[in-house]
């Protein structure tokens, strides 16, 4: 007796006002903001470590070499220029792209409050993989709920969407690369960075389907006969 698969959860690629109408909203957006919250709250803990900036901000420090700009500054620029790279891939924001920009960087901030500063390297190594481990927790939960990715998320999700390559492997392809032009640039590198590089993709790819919420489509009017 044959059983039948049960259907693997995707990722939809739909327009904000879609998000808003797929349903489930008081499982998603609270999952969302969460999701959002524990994001900020693990880079300061990856931060604090002092083992190595996350990827994309060894990128950000090696920019900011080079031009006069600060660097919350060159986050902003970084997030426009990826959102361009979403146009050919087809990848439609959402309103967890917006929030995404707007709540990371004040619960980092917030969290950064409450840890005290490690002076002991057990403490440095706890905080840089709880850290390490979170920030794949989060990424599963803010991009399972279906509101859109953030900017470098959905790189992500698009261009495994459009190579056909697990989000574990593209994501770890686009964090060894952005750390490399980083460093080139001057950026700041450490063991922390190299740690999140190759191990985000695989918690990240183990945590979505467990996050990802199946939206509900909209029911069809029924045709006259």
């Amino acid at each position: 007796m044959s059983s039948t698969p049960v259907p693997k959860r995707e990722l939809a690629n739909i327009g904000p006002i879609q998000q808003l109408k797929s349903g489930r909203l008081p499982r998603r957006l609270p999952q969302l903001l969460f999701g959002l919250y524990l994001y900020g709250a693990s880079m300061a803990m990856i931060v604090t470590s002092g083992l190595g900036m996350m990827p994309w901000d060894v990128l950000h420090s090696g920019i900011i070499k080079h031009l006069p700009l600060t660097f919350g500054t060159i986050v902003t620029i970084t997030s426009f220029l990826v959102l361009l790279i979403w146009i050919p891939l087809k990848q439609q924001p959402g309103l967890g792209t917006v929030l995404n920009a707007l709540l990371i960087g004040p619960s980092l901030d917030l969290t950064r409050l409450f840890l005290p500063q490690p002076e002991e390297l057990w403490w440095n190594i706890a905080l840089l993989v709880g850290g390490i481990i979170l920030n794949g927790v989060a990424s599963a939960m803010y991009i399972g709920s279906q509101f859109g990715p953030g900017p470098r998320d959905g790189l992500m999700t698009g261009l495994s969407r459009a190579t056909g390559k697990s989000i574990r492997l593209v994501r770890t392809l686009i964090e060894v690369s952005v750390v490399i032009v980083g460093w080139l640039l001057g950026g700041v590198f450490g063991i922390g960075t190299a740690l999140y590089a190759v191990g985000i993709g695989p918690i990240t790819q183990f945590l979505l389907p467990t996050f990802t919420v199946e939206l509900r489509p909209r029911p069809r009017p029924h045709a006259k006969g």
